[in-house]
């Protein structure tokens, strides 16, 4: 109860700093990506806007306090069955309940640093793919089921963040 209440806090706190009149319903995309990026050193963009978007369960462009402090429970102290639903959730970009070689290449080419060589950069990451493919892919139909997913991480937690940080560190 104690730890709710101060999530509550910090969202209030959060709201009360916005100068737009959105703020009234919760947080918009700019005030929650600052709040990833400023209290959990977040960087990556495609990250924080997946984040948004698992956060924002309703769809409708604002995290209200319910969203908030349900989607920081599995953010800060989820299960492991939770934190894979999130992660899964966070990396399929096209929500078609698969993570497709194509979101793979865009996650991944954005969470690595960039090469002097463009086309460096794009050969080494479709390798990754390729590479992430056949240790995941466990039913060889070119595409990251969630049951891929989750039998992979259950494997080798590491997997957990395979395509890019997008919870907490333990610190």
């Amino acid at each position: 109860r104690s730890e709710v209440k101060c999530l509550v806090k910090v969202f209030d706190a959060l709201v009360a700093k916005s100068s737009t009149h959105s703020a009234v319903a919760g947080l918009d995309r700019n005030m929650f990506r600052d709040a990833l990026h400023h209290t959990f050193g977040m960087t990556n963009d495609v990250l924080m806007d997946r984040v948004f978007c698992v956060f924002d369960k309703d769809n409708n462009n604002c995290v209200s306090v319910v969203e908030w402090v349900e989607g920081l429970s599995v953010f800060l102290r989820g299960t492991l069955e939770e934190r894979l639903k999130y992660c899964f959730d966070i990396y399929d970009l096209n929500h078609d309940g698969y993570i497709a070689r194509d979101e793979m290449f865009q996650l991944l080419k954005n969470s690595l640093l960039k090469q002097p060589s463009e086309d460096d950069t794009n050969e080494g990451v479709k390798d990754l793919v390729d590479t992430v493919m056949k240790k995941m892919d466990y039913d060889h139909d070119g595409r990251l089921s969630f049951a891929d997913f989750e039998t992979a991480v259950r494997d080798e937690n590491l997997l957990l963040e395979a395509f890019g940080p997008c919870l907490p560190d333990i610190k």
